[in-house]
Order: C-alpha cells, then sequence, then structure tokens
C-alpha cells in the first residue's frame, strides 16, 4: 500500500497541492474528476516534477450528475463526463476511477426504485465497459445516508457491481460505512478481492488520528482482503463556529479564492467549507504522520 490523497477538498492550483503532498510524504494523488482543469501535458509534467503519481481520479457529483436521475439527458450526459473522468485516469497513467452513482447531497429519489436501479445498471455497464477498455479499474463507492439515498452499504454496492460486471468493484471509505454497517470490519471482508480504493478520513471526517477508528485493526484488515493500493486520504471536517472555535476563525480561509460555483456547493454540501492552507495542511500532515505507521 502507499500513501495518497484526494485534492477536491480544498481549491487551489493543482502545483500548491503537488508541492504539499511532496512534502509531507505522499507517494500519489487521486484526482478530482474535473477534467478541464487538467490539462494531461501540462498535469503530466507537474506529477513528474513533484514525483507524484497520479493514482486516479473520482467523481465529483453535483448539479446534474447524477445516474439515479429521472431525466434521460442528464443521465446520458452523466455517463459521458464519467468516461471523461476514467480517460484522464488513463491518460495519466491511473490505475482506478471511484465512482459515485447519484448526486451528492441528493436523500431523497427522482424515480421509483426499480426503474432507479436499472437506470443506474445499464449505465455503470457503459462506463465500466468504457473502463475496462482503457485499463482502468472502476470502484463503486457507497455514502451514508445523509449524503445519498442510493447506495449506503456493501452488500447494495457488491450487488450493482456484480451486475455492472466488467471486473467493477468497491471503493471502501471506513467514514460513510461505519455509519452504515453492523460491524465494518466484517463488510470489509466481505469485499475480498474487490476493494478497488481505500479513503482515509477518521470518524469525524478530520484527519486520521484525530478521531476514534482503530487505524491498526482496520489497515490490518484491509491487507487481508489483498488490497495493495493507494490509502487516499480525504478529509472533510466541519467547522467549528462556536466561541470554541473562534467561530471558525481557525479553520476558514479568509483570503480570496477562486472556486466555481458548483465546486463551492460540493464542499458546503459535505457540511465543510474553504479551509484556510494551514488548517488544510496540518489536516494531512497528521493523517500522514498516522497512515505512514502501516505503509
Amino acid at each position: 500500500m502507499h500513501l495518497s490523497a484526494h485534492n477536491w477538498m480544498r481549491p487551489e492550483p493543482l502545483e500548491h497541492s503537488l508541492q504539499r503532498l511532496s512534502k509531507l510524504g505522499y507517494t500519489s494523488i487521486e484526482l478530482a474528476g474535473e477534467p478541464a482543469w487538467y490539462p494531461v501535458d501540462e498535469t503530466r509534467a507537474l506529477l513528474q516534477k513533484y514525483n507524484i503519481r497520479c493514482w486516479g481520479t473520482v467523481t465529483i457529483q453535483y448539479g446534474t450528475r447524477d445516474l439515479t436521475s429521472a431525466d434521460d439527458e442528464e443521465r446520458r450526459a452523466t455517463v459521458q463526463y464519467m468516461k471523461d473522468v476514467v480517460a484522464l485516469s488513463a491518460a495519466l497513467g491511473g490505475e482506478i476511477t471511484t465512482v459515485v452513482p447519484g448526486r451528492v447531497g441528493k436523500t431523497v429519489a427522482t424515480a421509483g426504485a426499480k426503474e432507479e436501479w436499472k437506470c443506474v445498471v445499464e449505465a455503470l455497464r457503459e462506463v465500466a465497459a468504457f473502463a475496462q477498455h482503457q485499463k482502468i479499474r472502476i470502484g463503486i463507492e457507497p455514502l451514508n445516508r445523509f449524503e445519498t439515498h442510493f447506495l449506503n452499504r456493501v452488500d447494495q454496492a457488491l450487488m450493482l457491481a456484480d451486475e455492472v460486471g466488467f471486473d467493477c468493484g468497491i471503493a471502501f471509505d471506513p467514514f460513510h460505512l461505519a455509519l452504515e454497517e453492523r460491524d465494518m470490519l466484517a463488510a470489509m471482508r466481505a469485499c475480498e478481492g474487490r476493494i478497488v480504493d481505500f479513503h482515509v478520513a477518521d470518524n469525524s471526517r478530520r484527519a486520521a488520528g484525530d478521531g476514534s477508528f482503530d487505524w491498526p485493526a482496520i489497515v490490518k484488515t484491509l491487507a487481508e482482503t489483498g488490497y495493495d493500493g493507494g490509502l487516499a486520504v480525504e478529509c472533510m471536517p466541519p467547522i467549528d463556529r462556536s466561541p470554541l472555535g473562534r467561530f471558525g476563525a481557525a479553520q476558514l480561509e479568509t483570503r480570496p479564492v477562486d472556486v466555481a460555483a458548483g465546486q463551492l456547493q460540493f464542499i458546503v454540501d459535505h457540511g465543510s467549507a474553504v479551509l484556510s492552507d494551514e488548517y488544510y495542511t496540518q489536516l494531512l500532515k497528521t493523517s500522514a504522520e498516522t497512515m505512514r505507521r502501516f505503509i
């Protein structure tokens, strides 16, 4: 296994993200699924400059990006978007793409359950077939019930992956699954040989080591499943808006930040906000110190 990190959590130039990751001892990155942000030649040069490889990409599900939509055009556009995210991973030498089927924050269905399932299976088959041709493995990520009405548990994700085919696997995120699984370690064992990606944050979605998760037990079980990929840090902490947190002053960015409305809404929908450089760097530093023991 190796130390990796997502980069969707804080809007900033990619070079700044890579500088930070390199200094903190990370060896790869899981890029936000925004292909327009990452011209391939330029991005490849930056990755080489900082000796960081592209582990893969992750779909960023906001706006009309939603395979569970009752609107045919929205689903078709989402399929194309996901193919573009897969293609970005392949072009940069990545190995995986994590896919969230529905829009993050959508907790009420807009179609009947049977119809919704059928639509998602058909759409993901097209995405997964394309990914297999690109030599990228798809990992379906279940989220907790407060972020999606669709796909909250490992058994659901495994059933979906089986119906999709094309060597589709699971992206395992303990933050989500600790809320939804009776026994998270047993859920991990049920995914033996099927885990494509592993996301890292503690039970509060703060840095690994700043919560109650038993990381030695989690990583030991993960290794027993045969997983040998990225430990992709994905911290997204709540903002302390009380006097204890100086009304967020210790966490929030106060300088102007160039962020698209959709990206900002995606961050807000995760119960957080634009974090300061200093605070965000500390989250990644603490996570690296915690997880490096297991690599």
